[in-house]
């Protein structure tokens, strides 16, 4: 029987508290792909919780695409680049306490570039004049809000570009966004940080005024050419 570095765990959520053991020793290598858990007796056992909770804290992580249960073979590790799914960058996040793999950083930054070019392209056609105006109050909150008040920036900046999203008239852009969020606010809120009290926010805001101007003018083109610029100007001043 395979040898994991498991102890009882004590805590006020056990479901949560396995949930988070058991990823970390997926997300670390030592639980690798193909191997099988112990019998859920045995591992509940040596977890120190009941077998109801640790069942439900496996099925977790089967929905997240880094375990496979098969009936009556047991419990197998997955290749999560094969299987898993959205929820797994925010296991990742936490995994690494904030500190992501070059490799995921550039795969996610990446990835917003693309889905966010083409929501303000889609947006810039299909937006009605209630969800325009939505944006522009948004903008005025975000010029009114104190510029080290990190949290309120960040959440104003999501609600900015999930309402673009759901602009956009795809419904899908909207829950991808939604199922990005930790990671997205993660990495916004790490720009804000780094430039507290500058004017690198401020053209921030620029940027968002000047996106939503061109969705008014319904100019697509236009508007997901300033989206592209928008994300490259935060990306590189978080790379700084």
């Amino acid at each position: 029987m395979m040898t994991l570095p498991l102890g009882p765990l004590h805590v006020a959520s056990l479901k949560e508290a396995c949930i988070n053991r058991l990823e970390e020793l997926i997300l670390s290598g030592e639980l690798k792909k193909g191997d099988h858990l112990p019998s859920e007796r045995d591992l509940a056992a040596r977890l120190g919780v009941s077998r109801p909770v640790l069942h439900e804290a496996i099925v977790d992580l089967a929905a997240k695409g880094l375990v496979t249960i098969i009936p009556r073979r047991g419990v197998v590790i997955n290749d999560f680049r094969k299987s898993g799914s959205f929820a797994i960058l925010s296991s990742l996040l936490s995994y690494h306490n904030g500190e992501l793999a070059p490799q995921l950083v550039d795969s996610l930054l990446s990835m917003r570039i693309l889905i966010e070019t083409e929501t303000a392209r889609l947006a810039s056609t299909n937006a009605s004049q209630e969800q325009i105006n939505g944006l522009r109050e948004i903008i005025k909150s975000e010029f009114a809000t104190n510029r080290r008040d990190l949290a309120l920036l960040t959440e104003l900046d999501f609600e900015f570009h999930l309402l673009i999203s759901i602009a956009s008239e795809n419904l899908v852009y909207p829950l991808i966004l939604n199922s990005f969020k930790s990671v997205y606010t993660h990495f916004t809120s790490a720009f804000f940080v780094k430039t507290a009290g500058s004017s690198l926010i401020d053209e921030v805001f620029g940027f968002h005024k000047k996106l939503v101007d061109a969705f008014e003018e319904r100019q697509c083109e236009k508007s997901a050419e300033i989206m592209r610029a928008l994300l490259i100007h935060g990306e590189k001043h978080l790379r700084t």
